[in-house]
């Protein structure tokens, strides 16, 4: 390996949640769902999204779980009421143990404060669906959608087998340079829907699989992106402003990423580590 390549293999190393904060965040975890069951009479519980898929950043921000309401309990009628109200009883809910819960769109979030290596939960009330997959609520929209995350977890399983396991940490590196360019893309899970379809077998360099998805990503940021369960509404939910924007900011990030390359192509690896850097920041540490 060269020192390019030792410097993404450090890459994968720092992108990995460690043993500390996977700790908390199970205790935090089980303390939430055991709060919600304590109210509410659930079917299941289970974590999910890009924490379950493995493919989230530190902070851990907006760790999702859902809490699948039992159709034949307590709460079995909470069906038939609005998104609205219903994430407004789980708030109820969940303010009798934290001091920070907020109603996001599709969930209550569980704030821990931003010092905390664990950030944030999204606890999303959902409803097990007789034609699969689960009824979540869009206060945004005022309606239920459908979803299937378990799905998803066993598409991004499925992709990292087929890419010799390097799937997973490349998602996150697409997800970091995101997040360092202050989050043009959203949500996040549009950057693993479009990596699912942009990155091809086998999967090569990481450096070359970088460049090849910022470019493919310049122009696929502007399409719907439909839900891969095919169940739910389109995953891309921004505006054509914020698509411009987005790619925009991808577009700088490929112009980088393309400099490294030529960088190590030309045997200035530690330059090209340097350039990779502007992308990565201390998440990529110096061979």
């Amino acid at each position: 390996m060269g020192y390019v390549d030792d410097a993404f293999a450090n890459l994968k190393r720092t992108n990995e949640v460690s043993p500390t904060a996977e700790g908390a965040a199970s205790r935090r975890q089980r303390a939430i769902r055991e709060a919600v069951r304590a109210s509410w009479d659930l079917d299941d519980d289970f974590l999910t999204g890009s924490y379950r898929r493995e493919t989230k950043i530190k902070p851990l921000q907006d760790v999702d779980m859902f809490v699948v309401v039992d159709p034949d309990g307590s709460q079995g009628s909470y069906r038939a009421k609005t998104p609205g109200d219903v994430l407004a009883a789980l708030r109820g809910v969940l303010e009798a143990k934290y001091d920070s819960v907020t109603i996001d769109r599709m969930a209550c979030t569980v704030g821990f404060g931003s010092e905390s290596e664990i950030v944030s939960f999204d606890v999303v009330p959902a409803f097990k669906l007789a034609s699969g997959g689960y009824g979540i609520p869009d206060s945004q929209r005022g309606v239920w959608i459908k979803t299937n995350p378990k799905l998803h977890h066993e598409l991004s399983t499925a992709k990292n087998s087929r890419c010799d396991q390097r799937f997973v940490p490349f998602v996150k590196m697409a997800k970091a340079i995101n997040r360092d360019l202050g989050g043009p893309v959203t949500p996040s899970f549009l950057i693993e829907v479009m990596a699912w379809q942009l990155v091809t077998e086998p999967f090569g360099r990481y450096q070359d699989e970088v460049r090849w998805f910022l470019a493919s990503a310049v122009e696929g940021v502007d399409r719907a992106w439909p839900d891969p369960a095919g169940l739910g509404p389109d995953v891309n939910t921004m505006s054509s402003a914020q698509r411009a924007n987005a790619a925009k900011a991808l577009r700088g990030a490929l112009a980088v990423a393309e400099e490294a390359i030529r960088l190590e192509d030309d045997g200035q690896e530690r330059a090209a580590v340097e350039a990779w850097r502007r992308l990565f920041g201390n998440r990529m540490p110096r061979p």
